[in-house]
């Protein structure tokens, strides 16, 4: 099993200029780096992907939709952007040289609308994710869809429904993504919940209960560890968190203190472990 970290916990867009932190993260024992972004203009794939390659990192990809862009939107031209956005990503991901797109690709991070899914956005989000993946397919490129808890999405929140959603899509090309955070708040038993949806299971995001250092909080790391290992689980666990002084992402991820003494030291001191795990 491969260890990774997201870009989050440093920037909201990945870019040339974040180079840098490349030989870091593998300094301090990554195999591979999750590269965030939610716009490709400018994206400089190619310098990127020499990077990667000069620093021995393995890549997956994250991003997430932006309102009223996405496959949910009661608007068909927005779902038909968010059909040609994911598209563009997935060509990126390939680019890079990496085989899972992720991400919760199903409504905007944050869209509440005070009520339920309808049974016209789950038909639209089975639409849309049927639209892009003999696309994923064909560049050898996996999407994992992302359920998030309740207090960021009304669309997606479970392993249950997560299942039941790739299990409609019907293509291998499509995932999903397990997050440790997400699930400590929808789950009643984070063991029983990957069961549920092992078979769909693409890419783990590791991340505390209250988004810090994996192992320094409440998530069960034991029985999440034992059942994907009784999955037969063999994709990368990323640690995902966020930079505390992004506005952009505290503002989506409702982070309004200092998760720890800085950023660094979820990436830094989660690594250590999960390798123990």
């Amino acid at each position: 099993m491969k260890i990774g970290v997201n870009t989050l916990i440093w920037t909201a867009g990945f870019g040339e200029e974040h180079i840098p932190l490349l030989p870091q993260i593998k300094e301090h024992g990554f195999d591979l780096v999750e590269i965030a972004r939610f716009s490709w203009d400018g994206f400089p794939t190619a310098k990127i992907a020499s990077a990667l390659r000069d620093n021995g990192l393995g890549v997956s990809v994250c991003t997430a939709f932006t309102s009223p862009v996405n496959f949910c939107n009661a608007e068909a031209a927005n779902r038909a952007k968010a059909v040609d956005f994911i598209k563009q990503s997935i060509d990126n991901v390939a680019g890079l040289g990496g085989t899972v797109l992720c991400g919760p690709m199903h409504c905007a991070v944050g869209a509440l609308v005070g009520r339920r899914r309808n049974a016209d956005e789950w038909n639209w989000l089975v639409d849309g994710l049927r639209a892009v993946a003999p696309h994923a397919a064909a560049a050898g490129v996996t999407l994992a869809v992302e359920p998030l808890n309740r207090f960021e999405t009304y669309v997606l929140n479970t392993a249950k429904d997560s299942a039941k959603l790739c299990d409609e899509v019907g293509s291998p090309a499509v995932g999903l993504l397990y997050d440790t955070f997400h699930a400590n708040i929808e789950e009643k038993s984070q063991s029983e919940a990957i069961a549920t949806c092992a078979r769909h299971i693409r890419h783990v995001h590791s991340c505390e209960n209250d988004r810090g250092t994996p192992g320094s909080g409440h998530v069960e790391w034991v029985a999440v560890a034992d059942a994907l290992r009784a999955a037969n689980y063999g994709g990368a666990w990323v640690i995902e968190s966020f930079g505390f002084a992004i506005p952009e992402i505290a503002a989506a991820a409702c982070i309004w203190r200092d998760i720890e003494s800085s950023p660094d030291r979820i990436a830094w001191d989660g690594i250590e472990f999960l390798k123990q795990l």
